[in-house]
């Protein structure tokens, strides 16, 4: 395949709903995009479905290994474990019994937790780091297999806006250094400008391109079925639901530095 991940016709139904309905979209290799939509509009049904975790009906066609960071991921401030021994789980961590030492393995930890940026802090306890540190160690886990295609469920969720900032900027560089594509899933879309495309998600459809190419009036209407509003105020960019004065499921949003 040229493309990380190819998705057609893809269709879930949940507890009578159809969650996602015919929705079709490629992210080549190498591309950072984001996976946005309200709450409730199928984003992480549809990291899910990408994993095989759900029933689904068309394809999904992904060209190598899959790397995953799953949604509000609890880590103990007690947990006696490393760092360093958490992203070891990641290579055999489905296995019984423990691993016995080698130097391809502790090779294969160091060169994600260097792509992680977190040599720093790798020999700390896991429970015991800040937000954006444990966010970079379950990236580094999710990388020690050295995927094709890394999926983040909402990583950026309980992250203030400079340490979110860092993890985005980090997920692009590890798009240009090693060639991996990034679909990561958010609410706030504060920080798309740094992002090569959007997967934009609402009522079960799905568009995806560019910020300039998706967030506008008459692309998100149609895609909603209703009107729309895209304001762009200051260089920041507000999508509310036009005609009722009733704001789209969004709450209020900003894009930064988009002209």
């Amino acid at each position: 395949m040229n493309a990380a991940l190819e998705v057609s016709g893809l269709s879930v139904t949940q507890g009578g709903r159809e969650v996602l309905r015919q929705i079709g979209f490629e992210l080549p290799r190498g591309v950072f995009c984001g996976l946005i939509g309200a709450n409730g509009a199928g984003k992480t049904t549809l990291l899910r479905a990408i994993l095989g975790l759900l029933p689904s009906q068309g394809a999904i066609r992904v060209g190598g290994r899959i790397g995953y960071v799953p949604q509000k991921l609890q880590l103990e401030p007690d947990m006696p474990v490393r760092a360093r021994d958490f992203v070891a789980l990641g290579l055999d961590g489905h296995r019984f019994g423990l691993a016995l030492p080698s130097r391809s393995r502790t090779q294969d930890v160091d060169a994600a937790l260097h792509a992680a940026e977190a040599e720093g802090f790798a020999n700390q306890r896991v429970g015991q780091l800040s937000g954006g540190q444990q966010q970079r160690v379950l990236i580094a886990y999710a990388l020690v297999r050295s995927p094709d295609l890394l999926l983040l469920d909402e990583p950026l969720a309980n992250l203030d806006i400079k340490a979110a900032s860092e993890i985005v900027a980090l997920l692009k560089r590890l798009c240009a250094t090693r060639k991996v594509s990034v679909l990561l899933s958010a609410h706030d879309i504060n920080l798309l400008p740094a992002m090569d495309r959007i997967l934009y998600l609402a009522d079960g459809k799905a568009l995806c391109g560019t910020v300039q190419d998706v967030v506008r009036t008459e692309v998100l209407s149609r895609l909603y079925g209703y009107h729309i509003d895209v304001i762009r105020v200051h260089g920041r960019i507000l999508v509310v639901a036009g005609g009722n004065g009733r704001e789209h499921d969004h709450d209020p949003v900003h894009v930064s530095a988009i002209p």
